[in-house]
C-alpha cells in the first residue's frame, strides 16, 4: 500500500533548465531521510511550466534513481483527457507505481464528466490516485462520485486537499476502508489520519522529510501524542511555506539547507524578504537550522 510521508517533489532548476544532477541528489536524500514514497511533477514540481519532454524526463529520472526502494507516484494530471492518458502511459512505461491525476481544472466538468475522465485514464492500466483540490481546480469531486470510481480496479486512492476532515469518513463510506486516502494538506495531516487516512503527499517534506516521516509513522502506529510533538515543531513551517506559493517557499527553505537553488519559473517569483524571514524563523523553530 502507498502510505506514510510522500514528498511532492520540487523540480530543481539551474539557469532556467531542469537540473537533473540536483534532482538525483534530492531523490537519494529523501530516501535516506526516511520518506515512504516520492511524487514528482505535481503542482509543487511546477508541472504547469514544464514542457511535456521535461515532464517525462523528470518522472523517468526519479524512477531510475529510486530504483524500486520506494514507490514513485508520478504526476500525470491535465484538464485534457487525451493528454492525461498520454502522461499516464508515459509514467507506466517508465515504471511508476501509480499516477496522481488531478480533477480537470478550468473547463469545469460535471460529476459525469469526472467519471468519464478518470475512467479513460484508468484504462491505461496503471493504479490511479485521484487528486481532489477544489481551491485550484474549482471542481470538487463528491464522495458519491469517488465511490463510483473506486469500483474500477485501477482507481485505488485519493489525495484529498479539500481541508475538510469529514471527507475522510464520508469517503470511507463511499469507497471502502481499503481505498487509500492521503492528505494533501500538511497542516491537517495528523487529524486526517485520525479519521482514517494513511499518509500525506507533503510539501513540507521537501524541507523536513525525516520529521514528516516520523510524524506519519507515529500516526500509523496510533501514537498521536508523539505525532503531535512533531506537528508542533512543524506547524510554523507549514504556514510559512504557504505565505506565498508553496513551491517557492519550499525551494527557498531548501536553499538554506544547501539542497537546491530557490529558482522558480515565471509566473512564480522570488519571495519577499518578509516571507524569507518567516520561513527562516520556522526552520529554526523546527530545529532544522
Amino acid at each position: 500500500m502507498i502510505k506514510g510521508s510522500l514528498p511532492a517533489l520540487v523540480t530543481p532548476f539551474k539557469d532556467g533548465k531542469v537540473d537533473l544532477d540536483t534532482l538525483k541528489k534530492l531523490v537519494e536524500w529523501q530516501i535516506n531521510e526516511g520518506s515512504n514514497g516520492l511524487v514528482p511533477v505535481g503542482t509543487t514540481g511546477e508541472s504547469p511550466t514544464l514542457s511535456h519532454e521535461e515532464h517525462d524526463l523528470v518522472v523517468a529520472t526519479v524512477i531510475e534513481i529510486a530504483a524500486g526502494r520506494v514507490p514513485v507516484v508520478a504526476g500525470a494530471g491535465s484538464n485534457n483527457t487525451i493528454e492525461a492518458v498520454r502522461l499516464t502511459e508515459a509514467a507506466k512505461t517508465a515504471g511508476a507505481a501509480a499516477a496522481l491525476v488531478v480533477t480537470p481544472y478550468y473547463n469545469k466538468p460535471t460529476q459525469r464528466g469526472l467519471l468519464a475522465h478518470f475512467h479513460a485514464v484508468a484504462e491505461v492500466g496503471l493504479p490511479i490516485i485521484i487528486y481532489n483540490i477544489p481551491p485550484r481546480s474549482v471542481i470538487d469531486m463528491m464522495p458519491a462520485t469517488m465511490g463510483e470510481l473506486a469500483k474500477h480496479p485501477m482507481i485505488v486512492g485519493v489525495k484529498d486537499a479539500t481541508g475538510d476532515l469529514s471527507r475522510v469518513a464520508k469517503q470511507r463510506q463511499s469507497c471502502g476502508h481499503d481505498f487509500v486516502q492521503l492528505s494533501g494538506e500538511d497542516g491537517t495531516a495528523v487529524g486526517f489520519n485520525a479519521m482514517g487516512g494513511v499518509g500525506c503527499i507533503s510539501v513540507t517534506a521537501n524541507v523536513a522529510p525525516r520529521l514528516c516521516a516520523q510524524m506519519q509513522a507515529a500516526t500509523l502506529a496510533g501514537d498521536y501524542a508523539t505525532a503531535l510533538t512533531y506537528q508542533d515543531r512543524l506547524m510554523p513551517l507549514h504556514e510559512a511555506i504557504f505565505i506565498e506559493p508553496g513551491v517557492a517557499g519550499s525551494k527557498y527553505a531548501m536553499s538554506l539547507l544547501g539542497l537546491c537553488s530557490a529558482e522558480v519559473r515565471s509566473p512564480l517569483t522570488e519571495l519577499l524578504d518578509s516571507t524569507k524571514d518567516a520561513i527562516r524563523a520556522a526552520m529554526v523553530h523546527a530545529e532544522l537550522l
